[in-house]
């Protein structure tokens, strides 16, 4: 009789080790990823109107999507990040009486708030330099195709448009790190943007 009370408690463990585990899913995650240095390069192309410094981990080559509609226009260039998978569109606009200043910054405007569908906020930035560059820096939030925009000019003569995509469908939470290290980058290239006189084409 002395061993019943042992038998019973084994019972008892026995059959508390037999419940089905409980299922736990894993927060989602995302892949690690390496970020190069923050170091910069001079671009000042032979007869571009503007100059800037720009990431070592970049590459940049001129735009010629467009040359055959607009040739008025050759100082379209795209800076590429292969490492992080993302391509900056810098478009350049003279402006002319044809072209005025005003028709430009709401035409930046109407490309910024077309994103505001997927948007969860847009915040924009008034920035200006000792380089006679100033312009606005929009920072849109959530799954918008492209969540960094800015546009630089003189408000005379220059107007410098730019805008980040990635090679991936956009999703906020695991573009974010890309956005905050690229956010530095391009706060460098508008701080060290120079406007210079073009040459004749």
């Amino acid at each position: 009789m002395s061993r019943f009370p042992f038998l019973l408690l084994a019972c008892l463990c026995g059959l508390s080790a037999c419940r089905p585990e409980t299922y736990t899913p894993k927060p989602r995650g995302y892949f690690r990823i390496s970020f190069p240095e923050h170091a910069y390069r001079a671009f000042s192309g032979e007869g571009y109107p503007y100059r800037f410094e720009y990431p070592m981990y970049a590459e940049i080559s001129r735009d010629t999507v467009f040359f055959d509609e607009k040739p008025e226009n050759p100082y379209w260039i795209n800076m590429t990040f292969p490492a992080l998978g993302a391509q900056l569109f810098l478009t350049y606009k003279e402006i002319r009486p044809g072209q005025a200043f005003e028709q430009l910054t709401e035409d930046a405007y109407k490309m910024s708030y077309f994103h505001d569908i997927r948007a969860d906020y847009i915040a924009d930035h008034i920035f200006h330099t000792p380089h006679n560059v100033h312009g606005v820096f929009y920072n849109v939030g959530g799954n918008a195709a492209s969540n960094l925009q800015f546009y630089a000019t003189d408000s005379v003569r220059h107007f410098l448009w730019g805008a980040l995509y990635y090679n991936a469908t956009p999703n906020a939470d695991s573009l974010r790190p890309i956005n905050e290290f690229i956010r530095k980058d391009l706060d460098h290239l508008l701080e060290t943007l120079q406007w210079q006189q073009p040459s004749a084409n």
